[in-house]
């Protein structure tokens, strides 16, 4: 039975099917984020890595249910296309009958749910092995309603001054997540300042399965990330389904064929760091680009970012999981690359440089990213300063140099029957150290 909503607008299965599925996709990658940040950290923190996206999933949950969707996508408050009004507080008015388009607004307000989760979880990697998890608890709940809401209204509303004023193109997010989330990241990881051992020690990944597993199961939720965002099962999102697959595939071979000019290896990291620049790049242009279009974003994301990540250490910057040089560099290519490879037959209208369509669109995607960049480094610089002078950001030499997971959940990866529960906080610690010598071949 069809559901109506007060406008009569018709329920359209097949759309909706594809969206809820879509929407399970998405919300699949902030765990698989979790494992892809969790394999690229040292073993001491990999429990704390985990933990900064999973709370992320509870806590922005349950701010865009009481603020953040209305203020994201309601109608726009005071004509500006700044930012929604507060009609659906608390998701007030809004019921199973309720429609956005051809699907359910519940459904559409949880599938852009899940774009915010990742987008807050992505900012942890720039800050990881020392961040305070109690800090990360206040600065997801403000940063989400500072920045990501505000933004997400800019481009994805109607009334948004991006998406109707300027008349940007970004198809799934690569000024909303990837741009915002890259700047954010380089504001906290410059708060915090960098971790002990920076440019001295290594800090190699401790598990590379796990950093491919992780990168799998992004490529596997990112055909819902971009292909979900058409709303519907059509022929955009069959061809934004298999941009995506391109972009990916021309990312990693991009990455490798530098790493191995570079540094006469191709390897198991660049593979998985290349495959997701190249899908952060399609991300924003995944529906403006064709076939070929889409394998030039990907290769070129591959290369540029390969490069990126290692201007930390020109820059003194410690962005430890390279946020910046992978989603920043990432999101500012596949951006700006729309003004020159657009396609009418994507996008019903605007066109790429390289196709006609002139110089303007080149410059309204280069005001976009300019505009969400410089917002989310100030608000994002201002947020974790006051949370670090409030109540500390960084965490203490102590903590750091022993490890988060034994210094701030009393557990490690491999705590195999060590019971903390019902201890005290200094007898978990100390009865999961001993634990984890007891077990060391030099214990």
């Amino acid at each position: 039975m069809l559901l109506l909503s007060a406008d009569q607008t018709a329920v359209n299965a097949a759309d909706t099917a594809w969206l809820l599925a879509a929407t399970a996709l998405v919300l699949l990658m902030t765990p698989g984020l979790a494992l892809f940040y969790g394999g690229m950290v040292r073993s001491k923190s990999v429990l704390n890595m985990l933990m900064m996206s999973f709370v992320s999933i509870a806590l922005v949950t349950m701010v865009w249910l009481v603020a953040g969707y209305t203020l994201a996508f309601g109608h726009d408050a005071g004509g500006l296309g700044l930012i929604g009004n507060l009609t659906h507080l608390g998701m007030h008015g809004i019921g199973p009958t309720s429609m956005h388009g051809h699907v359910p607004t519940l459904l559409f307000a949880t599938f852009q749910l899940t774009f915010a989760v990742i987008t807050a979880a992505l900012i942890s990697g720039a800050v990881a092995d020392r961040a305070r998890f109690g800090a990360w608890v206040v600065f997801v709940v403000v940063w989400t309603l500072a920045v990501y809401v505000p933004v997400a209204h800019w481009v994805f509303a109607d009334g948004g001054w991006i998406l109707a004023d300027l008349h940007a193109l970004d198809y799934a997010g690569g000024t909303v997540v990837e741009v915002c989330s890259g700047a954010s990241g380089l504001a906290l990881a410059i708060v915090l300042g960098p971790r002990l051992g920076f440019r001295k020690d290594s800090m190699r990944p401790h598990n590379l399965p796990l950093v491919l597993l992780g990168a799998g199961l992004l490529w596997f939720g990112w055909f819902g990330f971009n292909a979900g965002s058409a709303l519907g099962a059509n022929g955009i999102a069959g061809a934004v389904f298999l941009n995506t697959q391109v972009a990916g595939c021309a990312g990693l071979l991009g990455w490798l064929i530098v790493e191995k000019r570079r540094d006469g290896h191709a390897t198991t990291l660049g593979a998985a760091s290349g495959s997701i620049a190249g899908l952060v790049a399609i991300t924003p242009s995944c529906g403006s680009v064709d076939v070929p279009g889409a394998a030039v974003v990907g290769l070129a994301a591959g290369v540029l970012c390969s490069f990126a990540v290692s201007w930390k250490f020109r820059w003194g910057v410690d962005d430890s999981l390279d946020v910046v040089g992978v989603h920043l560099m990432g999101g500012i290519v596949g951006t700006l690359l729309i003004g020159l490879l657009a396609t009418e037959s994507m996008t019903g209208g605007p066109e790429g440089l390289l196709y006609g369509g002139g110089l303007a669109q080149l410059g309204r995607q280069a005001v976009a990213v300019a505009a969400v960049g410089a917002y989310a480094f100030a608000l994002t610089y201002g947020i974790g300063k006051a949370i670090d002078k409030v109540m500390g950001f960084r965490a203490s030499e102590e903590h750091e140099r022993t490890g988060l997971d034994l210094t701030v959940h009393a557990e490690t990866a491999y705590d195999h029957g060590v019971l903390t529960h019902g201890m005290s906080h200094g007898a978990a610690v100390h009865a999961a150290a001993q634990a984890a010598h007891d077990r060391s071949p030099l214990g």
